[in-house]
């Protein structure tokens, strides 16, 4: 599903990995960012898919561009209706793992990006919200300009 850039992948298997990593990583291309970024931004919602299948079964993957005047960005919205994080705190020390993991997901993917929220409770489930920038460069600013002039 798309609007206005957004694209929601659903979260229910492994199998859901590969295309939410595709959809995050074309996003990045389309905005500009390099391609390591764009691998890196590919990671981090790598890493937060995994969290959901491993601690809630299914969820979904919200991926939409931000535009601001002087920088794009992609917005990562991963939400599950699973058991919440009891220690938020913990979970984003490296190392700290559950169920046989590495304790990677959260800490890398909070590395990765330029902001990071975690928003979880038992009754809700857990939402992580995750957004890397990069600059505007001075000719797609001027671009920006010319073509909303009349």
């Amino acid at each position: 599903m798309s609007t206005d850039g957004e694209v929601q992948v659903a979260i229910a298997s492994d199998d859901d990995l590969v295309p939410a990593r595709a959809q995050a990583r074309a996003l990045a291309g389309e905005l500009g960012f390099s391609r390591t970024d764009a691998t890196l931004i590919a990671t981090a919602v790598s890493g937060i898919v995994r969290n959901i299948l491993v601690h809630a079964g299914t969820g979904e993957l919200l991926l939409r561009p931000a535009r601001e005047r002087r920088r794009y960005g992609v917005v990562a919205v991963a939400r599950d209706s699973g058991p919440g994080i009891g220690d938020v705190e913990a979970a984003l020390r490296e190392g700290y793992g559950t169920k046989n993991g590495l304790g990677l997901g959260l800490p890398g993917a909070e590395r990765i990006m330029d902001e990071f929220a975690i928003d979880t409770s038992a009754v809700r489930g857990t939402t992580v919200r995750m957004t890397k920038w990069r600059p505007r460069d001075e000719l797609e600013r001027l671009r920006a300009r010319r073509d909303s002039e009349p």
